[in-house]
Formats: C-alpha cells, sequence, structure tokens
C-alpha cells in the first residue's frame, strides 16, 4: 500500500511537470500587460530599457485636461478619426529597449507598444503617408520598413499579434521578434540588466533602468575631464509617477564608494544653491528646489522630489506668464523719452 501510494504521488508529480514545461508564457493582451510581461519581449542583449504605463499616464488629471483643452482636442480626434485609436482607450504599455554602449553614436533601439488597434486600418494609413514602404518576411511575420526618421536612417514595424506591435531600428525589430518566437532569451536572462531592474520601482508610470560597462564608463571618463565622477557609475534608474495628488521622482546612480558618492552628492547640492538666484525672481522656482533632496550611500549617489499639484499649477503658471512676456511686443517709448534719446 506504501509502496502504490508513493507510486501514484511520483505519477502525479510527472505529470505536473509534463504541463509546466510544456507551457509557454502567453504574451500579454491588450490591457492586461504590466512591466514584467513587456519585458518578456526585450532582447538579452540591452544595455536600457524604457517603460511607459501609457493608459496611467494618459488618464491622469493633467494629461486629460490638456487633451480636452480646446487648442488639442480637434487634433486629437484627428487622430482617433485617421487610426481608429483612442490613446486614453486604446493604449496601454510601451516597452522600450536599447543596445550599444553609451559612447556609441549610432545606437539600436526597438519599442513594443500594447494596445487595441486594428491592422487593416493602421496597415492602410501607413501606406498611404509612406509611399516607399518596404515589406520583408522574418521568421513568418511581415516588417514593413523604409520609414525615414531622418539623419539617414530609417524605421521598421511589425504586426506581433493581436495585441502588440514593434517599431523601432530594422535590426532591432528583428531581435525583438526572435525574443517573440522564443529564439532568443529575453532581457531578464541578462544577469546585470536583471539585477539593476530589480532594484527600480517598476510600479511607476515611467521607469527606465541602464547598466554600464565599466570599460565604457572609463572611456567617458577619459574624454571628459568633467565626467571624472562618473568612471564608477554602474547603473542608473530613474522613475516618475503621479500618487497623492502629486508627482514623484527619483534618479540614482548604483556604484563608487561612499567618498565618492559624498562629493558627487555635495557637487550636485552645490549646483542645486546655484539655482537660489533665479529663485529670488520666481518664488515656485525656489518651492521647486526645496522638493529636491540629494543623498548618498555606499554604492548610491540619489536625486527625489515628491512635487504636489499645487505647486505644479504654480510652475505652469509662471513659465506661461514667461512665454507671455517674452511674445509681448515692446512698447514704442514716449514721445518725451524718443527726444530725450535723440540727444
Amino acid at each position: 500500500m506504501k509502496k502504490v501510494m508513493v507510486l501514484t504521488i511520483v505519477m502525479i508529480m510527472a505529470v505536473f511537470s509534463i504541463v509546466a514545461c510544456g507551457k509557454k508564457a502567453a504574451t500579454p493582451k491588450a490591457g492586461s500587460a504590466d512591466a514584467a510581461s513587456m519585458l518578456t519581449f526585450l532582447p538579452k542583449t540591452l544595455n536600457g530599457v524604457v517603460l511607459v504605463d501609457l493608459h496611467r499616464a494618459l488618464i491622469t488629471e493633467a494629461v486629460d485636461k490638456a487633451i480636452k483643452d480646446e487648442k488639442n482636442a480637434a487634433k486629437y480626434q484627428e487622430f482617433v478619426d485617421k487610426t481608429g485609436i483612442d490613446p486614453q482607450k486604446d493604449l496601454f504599455f510601451v516597452a522600450v529597449g536599447i543596445a550599444g554602449d553609451i559612447e556609441q553614436k549610432k545606437q539600436e533601439a526597438a519599442a513594443v507598444i500594447n494596445l487595441k488597434y486594428n491592422k487593416e486600418t493602421l496597415l492602410a494609413k501607413l501606406k498611404e503617408e509612406e509611399k516607399g514602404l518596404s515589406e520583408e518576411v522574418y521568421s513568418g511575420i511581415t516588417i514593413y520598413g523604409g520609414v525615414e526618421t531622418g539623419k539617414n536612417q530609417s524605421a521598421s514595424g511589425a504586426f506581433l499579434d493581436e495585441s502588440n506591435i514593434v517599431i523601432g531600428s530594422p535590426q532591432a525589430v528583428k531581435n525583438v521578434i526572435d525574443v517573440y518566437q522564443k529564439k532568443a532569451e529575453n532581457v531578464l536572462k541578462n544577469p546585470e540588466m536583471a539585477a539593476v531592474i530589480k532594484t527600480v520601482n517598476k510600479d511607476a508610470i515611467f521607469w527606465t533602468a541602464f547598466a554600464f560597462p565599466p570599460e565604457a564608463m572609463k572611456k567617458l571618463a577619459e574624454q571628459n575631464p568633467m565626467a571624472k565622477n562618473l568612471e564608477n557609475i554602474k547603473a542608473l534608474t530613474i522613475f516618475f509617477d503621479y500618487k497623492n495628488n502629486g508627482m514623484q521622482a527619483e534618479i540614482k546612480a548604483a556604484g563608487g564608494d561612499e567618498k565618492q558618492n559624498k562629493e558627487t552628492a555635495e557637487m550636485l547640492t552645490g549646483l542645486k544653491s546655484m539655482g537660489g538666484m533665479i529663485a529670488a525672481q520666481e518664488p515656485s522656482f525656489g518651492e521647486l528646489l526645496d522638493k529636491i533632496v540629494v543623498t548618498s550611500g555606499a554604492d548610491f549617489v540619489k536625486i527625489s522630489a515628491d512635487i504636489p499639484d499645487e505647486l505644479i499649477q504654480k510652475l505652469k503658471d509662471a513659465a506661461q506668464k514667461k512665454v507671455e512676456s517674452m511674445a509681448k511686443p515692446k512698447e514704442e517709448p514716449k514721445e518725451e523719452v524718443k527726444k530725450e534719446q535723440e540727444k
């Protein structure tokens, strides 16, 4: 009886293991994507990633207000009519992968967008706008290329499935297709990138993570003496979020030692103090400076801020007044002043 029980347990475990091995991770459907699922589209060979929760970003009060503003409403509706996509309702997530050392002028990049869309509508619009559009079948997926982006560079794109499309440099698009078809590993299999991604706030509306090869940072420091403090940086993470009636932001550089990081933090604090001259003329800018906090530790330097809605509005109003004053034509000097100037 005991042997039968053991054999039964072994058989059950075997069945579960076969099912688990045969089951492939499903790609996210429109609206079900999150940061973790979008990262599975991006190649292992990347140096950096950028993730944006488009849905959360587009329904924030500030963005919603801007979209409905009379200056933007017509253009927004025109986009909806042409593409069949209502950004606030149909766009959900975008994941950008970047490959190439930081000193390289040309880098490979691709963006995977999770959205609701109609392929025929988008393709018809694309062919209408881009007369020289090329087509190439790669691993069973059609890549549409030849879209000029300037500086002798072109972009390509492909419809991965009913909920995800990829846009980017030609080779980067092919790399994403390889990962999508499980022919190549994703960025989470890159130990350096996975370690950096683990430290960032992945629930934020916008976040980015970069891993820097030591030799690349050393070369950068040698080329620019002002960048000497950057030589020991191994990684950089940034996030922006909006909650509790305010915006939260953080920039964190990892690497170096406690002394180096303290020196860098002191330098950044000094730069912040220099803004006091502007703050004297514009109080809201002074309030912003007070919200910025610079800290350092044994292996990091961090700049963070928590900016309430009231201050954001003050900054917007101040910027608007500045723009209006710059656009306003200068008044002609009065007749008495003119005569005095002529003398």
